[in-house]
């Protein structure tokens, strides 16, 4: 059995529109130091998207998503961000901002260890 770790975790939301405050929830992040493991999982829903704002570039959004996962796994090709360390990467994804794309307040829990941790909370927050 493994020991217990906390870990942070924020949403990625896709804001079409800020002045209405709609989103939809198109990823998470996850960060445990102890475990020393960063991650994201990205699902965009292309039609809940579309019913908010038609005129969407989808390509565009969801390649701003994928970023993500790339700086998450340290791809060197996703540019300056994915060569910090972990932490500081965890905290550039997670800082607030007024684009498109937007993390939700940072939220913490507890795991034994960070096998299947992607998918419980991509099936808690992802699944329509």
């Amino acid at each position: 059995m493994h020991a217990p770790a906390s870990f942070d975790y924020a949403l990625l939301r896709v804001v079409p529109r800020v002045e209405r405050q709609e989103f939809i929830n198109a990823g998470v992040v996850v960060y445990c130091p102890e475990k020393r493991y960063l991650a994201a999982r990205v699902r965009l829903d292309s039609t809940r998207l579309k019913a908010l704002w038609p005129e969407a570039d989808l390509s565009l959004v969801e390649k701003h998503l994928q970023a993500v996962e790339r700086i998450c796994e340290g791809d060197g090709a996703a540019g300056p961000i994915a060569k910090l360390s972990q932490r500081e990467r965890f905290h550039w994804l997670t800082s607030p901002r007024s684009t498109i794309i937007q993390p939700s307040p940072v939220h913490t829990g507890v795991c034994d260890g960070t096998d299947g941790l992607l998918d419980r909370l991509e099936k808690r927050f992802l699944s329509a």
